[in-house]
């Protein structure tokens, strides 16, 4: 699942009930089985409709090449490049902010890898390019009583945790593409965190914030029940080496 939000406390949005969720799932998943030329004409229409008003219903369905937009509130208001900011403090000697203009001006890292959901679909060998995350956190200047980062997003909900080793690997981006091309907004556009190795759910959409702490801090779908660390096809807790 790609369980990102739309917007929460300040009014924006409206939680999506998990049992909607899948629901509208399994809607979807029938519809495309029973009538797979219909699958090309229903993601052309949703992604239109998703990157102008990436409802929660219209997140639900399968759509763009694979992808199942989602998000667990009703609406996301939409950042560009004139009011996009993203901000790193917490623990560390120098915080800040990126405008859209000084991430793209970083060395970029492009990564071919499988998208996984922790739910079972999958979209394989897909480009994200970005800045790696290591880089930011070293301009920033990290104190050593750090131990983990914290994710924040502008829907005003969704969070994430990684510890401080996971968020250091090369295979941690901040993404600004997705093959090859600019981040739409229902995809977590302009940024958002991509966690190569982890399930779908760690790679938070609609990145805003970049908070180091000095412990990991469960997320929106990990203080529902989900794993901290979500290796793929590992469970939480057995990931001696999650690049074996």
């Amino acid at each position: 699942m790609d369980p990102n939000t739309g917007a929460g406390p300040d009014g924006h949005g409206t939680p999506v009930g998990r049992r909607l969720v899948l629901g509208m799932l399994g809607l979807g998943a029938g519809a495309m089985a029973a009538a797979p030329w219909l699958q090309d004409r229903l993601e052309t229409a949703l992604g239109a409709v998703a990157d102008k008003d990436p409802t929660g219903v219209t997140g639900l369905l399968p759509n763009g090449g694979g992808f199942r937009y989602y998000s667990v509130t009703s609406s996301v208001p939409p950042k560009d490049a004139g009011s996009y900011r993203l901000t790193v403090g917490g623990l560390v000697d120098r915080p800040g902010a990126y405008r859209l203009a000084d991430l793209r001006a970083l060395p970029q890292t492009r990564l071919v890898r499988d998208v996984q959901c922790v739910t079972g679909w999958r979209v394989p060998e897909t480009p994200f390019e970005g800045v790696r995350l290591s880089t930011l956190l070293d301009a920033a200047g990290v104190r050593r009583e750090a131990r983990a980062v914290r994710f924040t997003c502008f829907d005003g909900a969704y969070s994430e945790s990684l510890t401080l080793d996971q968020a250091r690997r090369p295979d941690v981006l901040v993404a600004l593409k997705l093959r090859d091309e600019p981040l739409g907004h229902s995809h977590g556009g302009p940024v958002r965190l991509y966690v190569a190795p982890m399930y779908f759910y760690k790679s938070a959409k609609w990145l805003s914030g970049i908070t180091v702490t000095d412990e990991v801090r469960p997320g929106y779908w990990e203080e529902r029940g989900y794993d901290v660390d979500a290796w793929v096809g590992r469970s939480n807790g057995r990931d001696d080496d999650p690049t074996a």
